[in-house]
C-alpha cells in the first residue's frame, strides 16, 4: 500500500497546487468554455480553488488511511471515491451559481 499511499500524495499536491493558483485568480487554467457566462471571475476563482482543494483532499484522505496496513485498503478506496463525489458536487454547485450551469 506504499505506492499506492505515494500515487495519492502526488495527485493530491498536483490538484493542490492547481487549487491554490486558481484560488489566486488563475482562471485561464480553467477551460473557456466553463466560464463564458462568469461576470465575477475573482469570486469565481476562489470558490473554484476551495472546491478544487476538497477534491485536492481526497486522495490526501486516502493515501493516510492506506497507510495504515493491508486491511484498510478498501475503506481507503471506499473514502477516495465518496469524497471524490463531495468534491465534484461543490465544483458543479461553484458552476452553477457562477456559470449558470456546467457548460
Amino acid at each position: 500500500m506504499l505506492i499506492y499511499s505515494i500515487v495519492m500524495f502526488a495527485v493530491s499536491a498536483l490538484f493542490m497546487v492547481f487549487s491554490v493558483l486558481i484560488f489566486k485568480g488563475k482562471t485561464h487554467l480553467i477551460h473557456d468554455y466553463h466560464q463564458e457566462r462568469v461576470k465575477d471571475h475573482q469570486a469565481y476563482g476562489r470558490a473554484f480553488g476551495k472546491a478544487l482543494s476538497v477534491v485536492a483532499a481526497a486522495p490526501l484522505v486516502s493515501g493516510m488511511i492506506a497507510l495504515l496496513g493491508e486491511s484498510t485498503a478498501v475503506l481507503a478506496v471506499c473514502l477516495l471515491m465518496a469524497l471524490l463525489l463531495v468534491g465534484f458536487g461543490c465544483l458543479l454547485a461553484v458552476q452553477k451559481k457562477h456559470n449558470g450551469g456546467v457548460f
